[in-house]
């Protein structure tokens, strides 16, 4: 008997607990508030005690580098570009399915399915009032339509001015109203390593993204990107879509153009570079005055001296040994041959190819230079009449 009671009333206390558990979580209208006032108050409490900022909301925050994003950022573009492809004339016989109307009805018809344009993304700057915008070359690359969409939502069809793919710069146009401001050219004489950097661009196409960094290095070189390298270093995060966007300085003053990144997955790994605004304005002005950039050229094939040709030809390191001239070509009229080592132009010592091809293409084609060749245990001296440096596609074909 006694065990039945206990047995009752625990289910009666069960029970309570239950229901004051239901009215304390749905809290129904009917429940007086005097009614379980210390249940209520396990699970929930009338008034809440928190401190709230009193700081002027348009005051910058301490080392917030907002005013330099928001002067820049305007000036900054997506392009997106697309290269027609023809749909083919043939449908496939792989699939027996093909024709079948059913098949059709539910999965389309495999020859409408076939896209027409493969579509890419990039960046670009507005550099001037007249609508151009500077980007990368391999940015615009075999494109048939290039599309800009601006930071306020508009978008324009853009022309390509030129390019030039030994810097891996290109120049276009667009021609819309109320153009927003063009970007402020930076001095790169005053960019040093370690200033903090903002990068600009809109990677993996999720929209406008602004990044930050340092200059880690300057005048970065041989590393068989561009023909023509002296890049900005930065570990401001470069992703694909990035590609052709702004590096500013903390002033919101353009100091490089985006171009690549080292990456072993395809993102960034803290290891971007940028071509220097003074290289961009030197290209981007030759584009829009002659159309592309002239440079000179001597035709020969060039080949750094390691430690190991230096004791197998029994030569010094110092110059530029010359595998080979083009036959006809500034340096062929020359008489450089084959085997030459090739030690300095007009008085100033090459150590490499970088060096050559530099010094090189800033001499005017048609003038005369003094070459200093070594050659069978002798230093010669030859003059060579600079000729024109051919495009990339002319230079294929040689």
């Amino acid at each position: 008997m006694l065990k039945h009671l206990w047995l009752l009333f625990a289910q009666i206390i069960t029970a309570l607990l239950a229901v004051l558990f239901i009215i304390s979580t749905f809290k129904p209208q009917w429940l007086d508030s005097s009614g379980f006032s210390l249940f209520s108050q396990w699970g929930s409490t009338s008034t809440i005690t928190i401190k709230e900022s009193h700081v002027d909301p348009s005051t910058p925050n301490p080392g917030s580098h907002h005013e330099a994003a928001k002067k820049s950022m305007a000036s900054v573009v997506n392009i997106f570009t697309s290269t027609n492809t023809p749909k083919p004339k043939k449908k496939s016989k792989s699939d027996p399915h093909q024709e079948d109307p059913l098949f059709k009805f539910f999965f389309g018809d495999p020859a409408d399915n076939q896209a027409d344009s493969n579509p890419n993304l990039g960046s670009g700057v507005i550099v001037s009032s007249e609508g151009l915008i500077l980007t990368n070359q391999h940015v615009i690359e075999g494109a048939d339509q290039i599309e800009v969409a601006l930071s306020d939502g508009r978008k324009a069809k853009a022309t390509v001015i030129g390019s030039d793919p030994d810097t891996d710069i290109a120049v276009l146009k667009i021609q819309i109203p109320n153009l927003p401001n063009s970007i402020t050219f930076g001095k790169i004489e005053s960019v040093k390593v370690g200033d903090v950097v903002l990068a600009i661009g809109n990677p993996f196409g999720v929209g406008q993204t602004v990044t930050s960094g340092i200059v880690s290095a300057l005048g970065r070189d041989h590393l068989g990107i561009n023909t023509f390298e002296n890049f900005i270093q930065t570990d401001a995060a470069i992703n694909p879509g990035n590609s052709g966007g702004a590096l500013v300085d903390t002033r919101g003053h353009l100091i490089g153009i985006n171009t690549a990144i080292y990456s072993r997955n395809g993102g960034s790994m803290g290891i971007g570079f940028a071509i220097p605004v003074s290289t961009a304005k030197e290209v981007m002005e030759a584009i829009v005055k002659n159309g592309g950039v002239i440079r000179g050229w001597i035709g020969v094939e060039p080949q750094n001296i390691s430690t190991e040709i230096a004791q197998a030809l029994n030569i010094n390191k110092g110059g530029v040994l010359i595998n080979g001239t083009l036959k006809g070509g500034p340096a062929d009229r020359a008489g450089i041959k084959p085997g030459d080592v090739l030690k300095s132009i007009d008085g100033k010592n090459v150590n490499d190819i970088t060096e050559l091809l530099h010094k090189i293409a800033q001499i005017t084609p048609g003038n005369k230079v003094k070459a200093i060749i070594h050659r069978k245990s002798k230093d010669l001296e030859v003059e060579i009449q600079v000729g024109k440096r051919p495009g990339p596609k002319s230079r294929a074909t040689k």
